[in-house]
């Protein structure tokens, strides 16, 4: 297995296949994508025996069609993209077996795709992905999709929804409990699950001092 070091002209290449093809925006760009290859090479250091060739191509392909979370189309995004990422990969000397292995863990990465990661990369992938939606990094990202979207940050008159129904297609700090709290509960790795329960803790935390800041008690859900 080549280490990170032997990848490095390669992670360059396909970085700057990335930033050509997609439609970035805040939450979706190339930060994006380096941050979720650092987490995937931490990831597989712990976990062991995979292959960070094609890790690499499918962190850097995996939001080459990336739709809107509004969008009638969004399960199909990362289908799409793993067709879009074979040419490229090929250009790049990836074999027929490479390719179809970066296809399937770019395919199975989203959450809106329901699709199933039969391989060690592609869970991998998959948790590197959505340990990005946690943490720091996940409350900026949060907010920024939110507001892209034209949804309020919260809503003034039951910031934590204790007499409503949590609705994120509102309120953007209603996609914690509904979505992002339950990310660890689903991770593919050992590693990825002590990470995502530590930086749902850094959330959680973020959402004590908010509800201070908004004169409220923090219910028990959110804690």
């Amino acid at each position: 297995m080549l280490d990170s070091v032997d990848l490095s002209d390669l992670s360059e290449a396909l970085r700057a296949e990335a930033a050509e093809r997609m439609a970035q925006d805040s939450a979706h760009d190339l930060a994006h994508l380096d941050r979720v290859w650092t987490s995937a090479q931490a990831l597989a250091e712990a976990e062991g025996g995979a292959d960070l060739r094609v890790l690499l191509g499918a962190s850097y392909l995996h939001d080459l069609v990336n739709l809107p979370k509004d969008s009638p189309n969004r399960a199909r995004a990362s289908t799409m993209a793993a067709g879009a990422a074979a040419p490229i990969l090929r250009s790049h000397g990836f074999t027929n077996h490479e390719v179809a292995a970066a296809q399937h863990a770019i395919a199975t990465h989203s959450f809106s795709a329901g699709l199933k990661p039969k391989s060690l990369e592609a869970r991998i992938l998959r948790d590197a992905d959505r340990l990005d939606a946690l943490g720091a990094i996940g409350i900026a990202r949060t907010f920024a999709v939110g507001g892209a979207l034209g949804r309020a940050l919260y809503d003034e008159n039951d910031p934590f929804a204790e007499h409503r129904a949590l609705d994120d297609s509102a309120w953007a700090l209603d996609h914690w409990p509904m979505k992002l709290f339950r990310l660890a509960e689903d991770m593919q790795t050992v590693a990825g699950k002590m990470t995502a329960e530590e930086r749902i803790a850094e959330m959680r935390a973020y959402a004590q001092v908010l509800a201070g800041e908004l004169g409220r008690e923090l219910p028990e859900s959110w804690v």
